[in-house]
């Protein structure tokens, strides 16, 4: 019985991390298509990209961030259900 109650608290911390990722980790994806593209056009135009920090490269920071914390929730949800899953048997 305790198993099947680790295991569902560990189902429902993990669905909570990966609803906590989706969105940091879709906005980073977009930023960094965003980065890529404007790299390749100033390298187009003939370099005029400066290498200093800029608004989108500590958003993009910040959202990786909150992913890899969202992440671990996750990873902590799964490593229960394992828990769960020993203590089943």
């Amino acid at each position: 019985m305790t198993g099947l109650i680790v295991m569902a608290v560990g189902a429902v911390v993990a669905a909570a991390g990966y609803v906590r990722f989706r969105g940091p980790w879709a906005r980073y994806q977009a930023l960094k298509a965003q980065d890529a593209n404007v790299a390749r056009y100033e390298s187009w135009r003939g370099g005029l990209r400066d290498s200093g920090t800029t608004g989108a490269s500590v958003a993009m920071d910040i959202l990786r961030t909150q992913a890899r914390q969202a992440g671990a929730i996750m990873i902590a949800g799964v490593a229960a259900i394992v828990v769960g899953l020993l203590l089943w048997r």
